[in-house]
């Protein structure tokens, strides 16, 4: 009991964290239809700030775990916060320079100050309680994550895209940014001066050994890794890419604003299905494969569907994506022995997904004229999932 009192007020604190994870991370929606406005860009161009935010977990995931080796957990999420902090004060003279690269550079910023946080905040979700739970503790840290991405929706997109605010004007990034960086660096300090306990995962009997000699020796992980960077990149693609495709097909920015809105409610419905069904009724591997089928029925259905109906099945991927994360993992990882804790980090860096993938869909909507047709490509990568889920993860050899 007292045990579990101890964990309460971390545990309070990793979820704040949560939501600024998903407030920072899912203002991109608005951020890349607010910018191809402003600097009249086309598809590609304006997904280079999802390239630029996702790619610094590529950059940054082994570099973490070696600045958390030197600094510990509390200060690493610290230091977090504050390259964080960097990022959003580059938004400043962004906005008064006119400068769309300056722009993308504080992205990549942010984005490197949230792949050392999240490296240093995850462990705890994991360790502070019963292992038995972990899953339970994971689902309520992706709701506080997605309720803060809805926030994120409501007040950027008020801001920014509403008729109200008129033609999109970079000053107006100025005042919430200016705000955002104030929070962070009080963040910042709070967790610095906090009683938060350094913790350290303990290592069990399998993380001692391992049958191979190489990472790369263990199909489950390379064929996962794959399944993360698709998973990663067709998620990021259904919240970012919804608000410019809605106004490609006529919707007003007015109501087509809302749309990343609906990819967080479905997703959001994801984690309630988690928490209640696993793995009660539904184990992880079977949620995983309902979950691929949902994104291939869902994917169809935005490239054949018209209209509002299209709309909202790109939306509905957000319900198809929510359990993947955590079913993936332990696929992914199992068995690896030793090398558990650079396999970890190697799938940090599939996070990358969500700064490719959707550049593809870009280049080809592009290409094509056209954005519905250009969501083709998540087909195969829910085929591979699928793959994953019920053979890939099988293979113990190559």
């Amino acid at each position: 009991m007292t045990n579990t009192k101890q964990s309460n007020g971390p545990l309070i604190m990793i979820g704040i964290l949560f939501f600024v994870f998903g407030f920072v991370t899912w203002v991109n929606s608005v951020l890349i239809a607010f910018f191809k406005e402003a600097f009249q860009l086309n598809n590609f161009q304006s997904l280079l700030v999802t390239s630029a935010f996702f790619i610094s977990y590529f950059v940054m995931a082994i570099p973490s775990s070696w600045v958390l080796a030197k600094t510990g957990f509390k200060n690493g999420m610290s230091f977090g916060l504050l390259a964080m902090a960097v990022g959003t004060l580059l938004f400043i003279p962004a906005a008064k320079a006119e400068n769309y690269p300056l722009f993308l550079l504080g992205l990549f910023v942010i984005g490197t100050g949230l792949a050392l946080l999240q490296t240093a905040s995850n462990p705890y979700v994991t360790i502070l309680g019963p292992s038995e739970s972990a899953a339970q503790r994971i689902s309520v840290m992706g709701i506080c994550n997605k309720v803060a991405g809805i926030l994120s929706q409501v007040i950027f997109g008020g801001l920014l895209l509403s008729s109200a605010a008129g033609p999109a004007n970079l000053a107006t990034v100025i005042m919430p940014y200016g705000i955002m960086t104030v929070i962070l660096v009080a963040l910042a300090l709070w967790v610095r001066l906090s009683s938060l306990p350094e913790v350290e995962a303990e290592e069990t009997a399998e993380e001692a050994l391992a049958s191979k000699s190489s990472v790369w020796a263990y199909p489950n992980l390379v064929l996962g890794l794959i399944a993360f960077f698709l998973y990663v990149g067709v998620e990021v693609m259904a919240g970012d890419t919804i608000i410019n495709y809605g106004v490609s097909k006529g919707f007003s920015m007015d109501v087509a604003k809302s749309f990343t809105s609906y990819t967080l409610y479905g997703m959001l419905a994801g984690y309630v299905v988690g928490i209640l069904f696993i793995p009660k009724y539904l184990s992880q591997q079977k949620a995983l494969n309902y979950s691929a089928i949902l994104g291939i029925l869902f994917s169809i259905g935005a490239v054949v569907l018209d209209g509002y109906l299209s709309v909202l099945s790109i939306a509905l991927l957000g319900l198809a994506n929510a359990l993947m994360w955590p079913a993936l993992w332990p696929l992914a990882i199992q068995g690896l022995g030793k090398f558990t804790k650079i396999g970890s980090a190697l799938i940090i860096m599939m996070i990358s997904g969500g700064a490719l993938v959707p550049l593809v869909y870009g280049s080809i909507a592009d290409r094509l004229g056209d954005t519905q047709l250009a969501y083709v490509i998540m087909i195969p990568c829910y085929l591979f999932i699928l793959f994953y889920a019920t053979i890939g993860h099988k293979k113990s050899s190559w």
